[in-house]
């Protein structure tokens, strides 16, 4: 968008000539000098390439700073400019929110904000099944706020259509759809993820050979599948509403992830012949439970539809 970017700087405490003159057209050269700056702080300009006009537009300005900079930690204020009784009258307006909802302690935060707040990023307008909201500090530090939604995507079954959660790097917004946090069975998952150890400047190159991205990935992981076991536990009703949209999909975990295949094998729901139902309600913890002496096998039947496994021979000793 830029040809050019000056920069004129000068640190508080020191004498005007002591300012400091930055300029570059990136082309990997630059220029240094000294000069006279009479006012402490920092004016970065750009210079519009021709055709870049767009960018000096109000609106434009402002939809950017709320995309990049909402959760930065300093208010960004533009600058507004009113005719009044023939006068120019010069104000700022501060643009973005300047605290970011994942970075407040949790006990402050109420459910209707968490809620308000997945609807947001998640352009969704049904509240969330359940959400995780952690800060972890130690080898790594990074702060995640996960949500399990309450209805599918249109979307779900198109393994390659853009997934994943948003990314920013302390609090400063990098991307959306950060697929390498979230294995693809987990694909419903929405939330953000926010990094302390990533650089600003990272690419989805380098996070795909990233050791950082890998640890969150696994760490992310087990969260989630630590939430749905929660819900399941806690809450039947709701756990049966995530099955009824996502069971499908959190099928193709145990095939896909090898780790963590015994905490996923304990989310998966089946229909049974002990409840004859065509709900897949039982788990296999139910199946077990319910063995009887001296069983060491569990059988089972694979058919399209619950009507079909029915018809095939021997259904009385299905589960």
């Amino acid at each position: 968008m830029a040809d050019k970017v000056t920069v004129r700087t000068r640190a508080a405490g020191d004498k005007p000539e002591n300012g400091v003159f930055w300029e570059s057209a990136g082309e990997g050269e630059y220029t240094v000098a000294d000069i006279t700056k009479n006012d402490r702080g920092t004016e970065i300009t750009l210079h519009l390439r021709e055709g870049e006009d767009e960018f000096l537009d109000d609106w434009r300005v402002r939809s950017i700073i709320s995309k990049y900079s909402d959760h930065i930690a300093l208010p960004v204020e533009i600058e507004k400019r009113e005719e009044k009784d023939g006068e120019t009258v010069i104000s700022w307006e501060k643009i973005n929110k300047a605290q970011a909802l994942w970075t407040r302690n949790k006990s402050e935060i109420k459910d209707d904000e968490y809620n308000e707040f997945y609807k947001h990023i998640a352009h969704d307008f049904t509240d969330p099944l359940t959400w995780s909201h952690n800060r972890v500090e130690g080898k790594q530090e990074y702060t995640s706020l996960l949500y399990i939604p309450s209805q599918a995507p249109w979307d779900l079954w198109n393994r390659d259509h853009k997934h994943g959660l948003k990314l920013y790097v302390q609090r400063v917004f990098i991307m959306d759809d950060a697929e390498q946090f979230m294995p693809n069975y987990l694909r419903f998952v929405r939330g953000l993820i926010d990094s302390n150890d990533l650089p600003l400047n990272v690419s989805r190159e380098i996070l795909q050979d990233s050791t950082v991205t890998r640890n969150l990935r696994s760490a992310l992981t087990k969260r989630v599948l630590q939430m749905l076991e929660k819900l399941a536990k806690d809450d039947a009703e709701k756990y049966q509403t995530f099955w009824k949209q996502f069971g499908l999909v959190l099928k193709e975990g145990p095939a896909e992830d090898h780790a963590n295949q015994e905490a996923i094998a304990k989310l998966l729901r089946f229909a049974s012949t002990h409840t004859d139902s065509s709900a897949q309600t039982v788990s296999l913890e139910d199946y077990v439970s319910r063995m009887k002496e001296g069983q060491e096998k569990i059988y089972y039947i694979t058919a399209d539809s619950y009507a079909a496994g029915e018809k095939q021979p021997a259904p009385g000793t299905a589960a």
